[in-house]
C-alpha cells in the first residue's frame, strides 16, 4: 500500500479523525486480526459528531453495515467503474473470507484525471474582505488581507478556486480597507466568473455589509471570511444544510487543547472521584464559513455595526434552526494571524 490507511476498530473516533488528518485521507480501512471489518469515512465521523456521540467511543460503534468493495475476480475496469460511480478515493479488494488482498487508490486508477469530480451546485458566495487585517501587520500595511499571497495566488483566489470546482460562478466581495487596490487587482485578473465588489463605507462588523445585498441574492448562499480556507467537500455541507432545513449552518472546526497536568474530579464536598492524567479537550470552533437562507438578509439592520454572531443570537431567540457542520482541525486553515499564516509555508 502507498500509505498506511488501515486502523483498528477499537481506535477512538477522535483518534481516527486525527489519523485522517495525518495521512491526508478521508477514508480509512478498518482491520481486526488481519480481517477486513469495514470502512470509516470522514462523513461517518461527521455524522457521529453531529449526533453528539462521545468522541472517546471506538469507531466500531459507528461503522455502517454495507460497503462498496471489490472482489478478486473483478477486472480493473469494473473496479474503476465502481470507484468512479461512488467517488471513492480508494477501493479495497476483499475475499469472501474478509481477507484484504489489495487496495486500489484513485490516483493510480485514474492517472489522467487525479481529481475526484465534486458535486456541482451554482450558489452565490459572499466573501467578507473589508477588514483592516490588524493581526497580519506589517504585511497589511502594504497589502489588504484578501491580497496576501499564498504561494502564487492570493487568499481571494484560493477561496474562489474552492467554490468554482463546485460550479459556483457568482461572487460578492465586501470591501473597505484598501478597496481601490482590491478592485484593481480583481479587474486585472479577468476571471471567467462574475465577481461583484460592494463597499461598506465604514467598518460594519462581520455581517453588517450583508444588508447591502438585499434584493441581490434570492437563493441559499455561502458566506466566507477572507482569511480562512476549508478543505472539505462543500456539497456535503450544503446537503446537511438542506436536509435539516436550517436557516443558517455554521461550519465548525474541531480544535484540540491538550492539558499538561493531571485533572481532578471531585464531589460536592471536595472528595476526590478520579484523576485524569493529561487530558485533551476538544471544542467546536466557529471557522468563519456559513450557509445562509436569503430571508436572513432582511434581519440585518442597515447602517449599523452588526456581527454575524448577532444574527445567530436573533435566530436563536426566535427558535430558528441553526446547524453546525464539523470539519477536522487540519481541514481548517486560519490565515488571519501571522503565526498561522507562516504555518502554511512550513507545513506545520
Amino acid at each position: 500500500m502507498k500509505k498506511k490507511i488501515n486502523i483498528s476498530p477499537n481506535l477512538s473516533i477522535l483518534d481516527a479523525l486525527k489519523y485522517m488528518d495525518t495521512v491526508e485521507s478521508k477514508l480509512l480501512i478498518v482491520m481486526d486480526n488481519n480481517k477486513f471489518i469495514g470502512l470509516i469515512s470522514i462523513g461517518d465521523i461527521q455524522r457521529a459528531i453531529i449526533k453528539n456521540v462521545n468522541l472517546d467511543n471506538p469507531i466500531k460503534n459507528i461503522l455502517r453495515g454495507k460497503y462498496n468493495v471489490a472482489t478478486p475476480e473483478m477486472s480493473i475496469e469494473t473496479i474503476k467503474a465502481l470507484m468512479f460511480e461512488n467517488r471513492m478515493e480508494l477501493c479495497p479488494i476483499v475475499t469472501p473470507n474478509n481477507e484484504l488482498i489489495d487496495v486500489i487508490f484513485w490516483d493510480d486508477a485514474f492517472k489522467d484525471n487525479k481529481v475526484i469530480e465534486p458535486e456541482q451546485f451554482n450558489l452565490p458566495v459572499v466573501i467578507m474582505a473589508g477588514g483592516f487585517g490588524t493581526r497580519l501587520k506589517p504585511l497589511t500595511n502594504v497589502l489588504p488581507k484578501p491580497l496576501i499571497p499564498i504561494g502564487s495566488k492570493t487568499m481571494l483566489e484560493e477561496i474562489f478556486e474552492r467554490f468554482t470546482i463546485h460550479g459556483c460562478n457568482n461572487f460578492f466581495v465586501s470591501i473597505n480597507y484598501k478597496a481601490e487596490l482590491i478592485e484593481y487587482y480583481l479587474e486585472s485578473l479577468k476571471l471567467p466568473f462574475n465577481v461583484n465588489s460592494f463597499r461598506e463605507e465604514t467598518p460594519s462588523g462581520t455581517a453588517g455589509s450583508l444588508s447591502l445585498l438585499k434584493d441581490k441574492i434570492n437563493s441559499t448562499f455561502f458566506v466566507s471570511n477572507c482569511d480562512i480556507l476549508i478543505e472539505q467537500d462543500y456539497s456535503e455541507i450544503l446537503n446537511y444544510h438542506k436536509t435539516n432545513d436550517n436557516e443558517i449552518t455554521i461550519v465548525a472546526a474541531l480544535k484540540h487543547f491538550p492539558i499538561s497536568y493531571g485533572t481532578l474530579e471531585t464531589t460536592e464536598n471536595g472528595q476526590l472521584l478520579s484523576i485524569i492524567e493529561k487530558p485533551e479537550l476538544t471544542y467546536k470552533i466557529n471557522s468563519g464559513m456559513y450557509i445562509l437562507e436569503p430571508h436572513l438578509l432582511n434581519e440585518i439592520p442597515q447602517d449599523e455595526f452588526f456581527h454575524i454572531t448577532h444574527l445567530i443570537e436573533k435566530i436563536l431567540q426566535r427558535k430558528g434552526k441553526i446547524g453546525v457542520f464539523p470539519v477536522s482541525e487540519k481541514s481548517w486553515k486560519d490565515m488571519g494571524t501571522m503565526t498561522e499564516y507562516l504555518k502554511f509555508f512550513t507545513n506545520d
